[in-house]
């Protein structure tokens, strides 16, 4: 029961699940335990971090060792967030982060805008605005007569033309803060909420292929790009390891590099080619799919 419960959970929130590991053994290639340990937790620890800032941190849910990762916070911090959070049933806005024992103004600087409360008093702190870019972006709502409401009722579907139309530098100006700022404001309001992992390709997830034994040369299969490298690219067609397409059969063509045809994150069609169960390779193709596909 245990690990079906961690299962759903991984499929649940990844994110959340994921940093309960110790980062060296979330498993980067066959020679990390060459590598200067110190160093390598330093990086892999550093990776993370900036995984979970860019996702954002739901402050009324989220664990001690999730909080621990986002800037300005520390574990002791972070427990103190949970004990604060239990006592006073949840936070209602970021500004409470301030009473939180050893939480002082500059770890609230940094740590205030990749926290996320939901349904709280401001819409704002649903966001990944910081708190320090609020006025800005109340005056830029009321510039086109909108409110906090229209943001909370995803009415701001036109608010990217309407700045358009006005001219983006004037829009700053008048909000009293840069083009960048302006930009990236403008796009939360439209999405308050919004978790950038939804954007992402979905898992590939088949039930008659699970391990590598199950692979047969001719399989074809939707795939995401895990990996670029100069030889080709690492495929995830749904079993535990990564198939590779080298670069000779990425295209019909001549292809200088693999990162012209393919990118991280791509959806591809690939086909089973060999399957080498001793050395745990898969080798695949993306020549010719549509062919056989017809056949």
């Amino acid at each position: 029961m245990r690990s079906a419960v961690s299962i759903a959970r991984r499929l649940q929130d990844p994110l959340a699940e994921l940093i309960k590991i110790d980062v060296k053994s979330i498993g980067v290639g066959q020679y990390q335990h060459d590598m200067p340990q110190n160093r390598l937790t330093e990086v892999l620890t550093g990776v993370v971090e900036d995984c979970v800032n860019s996702v954002g941190v739901d402050l009324n849910t989220a664990s001690p060792s999730l909080l621990s990762y986002v800037s300005g916070l520390n574990m002791g911090i972070a427990k103190n967030i949970v004990a604060f959070r239990t006592k006073n049933k949840g936070f209602k806005s970021r500004e409470e982060l301030l009473s939180v024992p050893k939480l002082g103004q500059k770890a609230y600087e940094q740590c205030a805008g990749f926290l996320r409360v939901v349904g709280g008093e401001n819409v704002l702190d649903n966001t990944a605005v910081h708190p320090e870019s609020y006025e800005g972006a109340r005056k830029l709502l009321k510039l086109f007569n909108l409110t906090e409401d229209d943001v909370k009722n995803n009415n701001l579907v036109l608010l990217p033309k309407m700045v358009e139309q006005k001219g983006e530098k004037k829009v700053a100006e008048e909000c009293g803060i840069g083009v960048p700022t302006l930009n990236d404001i403008t796009n939360e309001l439209l999405k308050p909420g919004r978790d950038i992992r939804e954007s992402m390709p979905k898992p590939v997830l088949r039930s008659d292929v699970i391990h590598m034994e199950d692979l047969k040369e001719g399989m074809i299969f939707d795939g995401v790009v895990r990996n670029v490298v100069d030889f080709g690219a690492f495929v995830d067609i749904g079993v535990h390891q990564d198939g590779l397409v080298h670069i000779s059969q990425l295209s019909d063509g001549f292809v200088k590099h693999p990162s012209d045809v393919v990118k991280v994150g791509d959806k591809v069609k690939v086909k089973v080619t060999a399957v080498d169960l001793n050395k745990k390779r898969i080798s695949l193709t993306m020549k010719g799919i549509e062919e056989d596909e017809d056949k």
